[in-house]
């Protein structure tokens, strides 16, 4: 009688390891002092790409660009815009579920099931901001003296996200669909053991339209 070997469920295929770039006010960028460093597949111990290694000054242009951001044309899109746009993600994200899985599985070695699902996951978390966009309302509040009182909703400005090692399509989702959906720019910093898919997250925001 014969068996099959049996193999791992993580994607362990090799590949040539790849040069990748931050993200920087809609650019592909190198780090200001031109560092990288490796990312590897814990499944296969070996290299998978070359990441630009942020420091502070790549830091403080990333605020900048955020910050011009927010004064400038995306202080002027409408919630009902937000929430399309981040329907118009959801949908991306969607489509590139098996994409996003493997870039998962292969730099965490996670199972390949596991990565499918969180992939999925991630769309629906967007599609749920995306409708809830345009629910964040304000209130008039009865008074007794003369006068109006109300709230008004309104953005913070620029939100700073520090996402963990361990689920980074699922907590990079999480932090950026609410900060999105009511009008917050964004500098997201993934985990420097499993960067890959929050950078391909950030491409697929771009193509979206944000």
């Amino acid at each position: 009688m014969t068996t099959e070997p049996r193999t791992s469920d993580a994607a362990t295929t090799p590949q040539t390891p790849s040069q990748l770039q931050m993200l920087i006010g809609g650019e592909h960028v190198d780090a200001a002092d031109g560092q990288t460093f490796e990312v590897s597949n814990p499944a296969a111990g070996e290299v998978i790409a070359h990441v630009a290694l942020g420091g502070k000054q790549d830091v403080d242009r990333a605020v900048a660009a955020a910050q011009k951001a927010f004064e400038g044309p995306w202080s002027g899109w409408s919630a009902s815009k937000r929430g399309r746009t981040l329907q118009k993600y959801a949908d991306l994200v969607k489509k590139n579920v098996e994409e996003l899985a493997q870039l998962d599985s292969r730099n965490a070695g996670k199972p390949i099931a596991s990565a499918r699902n969180e992939a999925f996951a991630v769309s629906l978390v967007l599609e749920y901001y995306a409708g809830a966009a345009n629910k964040h309302l304000g209130e008039t509040i009865p008074v007794s003296r003369p006068g109006l009182d109300l709230t008004l909703r309104e953005p913070i400005g620029v939100i700073g996200m520090i996402v963990p090692w361990n689920y980074p399509l699922n907590m990079s989702a999480w932090k950026l669909g609410p900060a999105l959906a009511t009008g917050n720019t964004c500098v997201l910093k993934p985990a420097s053991w499993t960067p890959l898919s929050a950078l391909r997250l950030g491409e697929l925001a771009l193509e979206a339209g944000f």
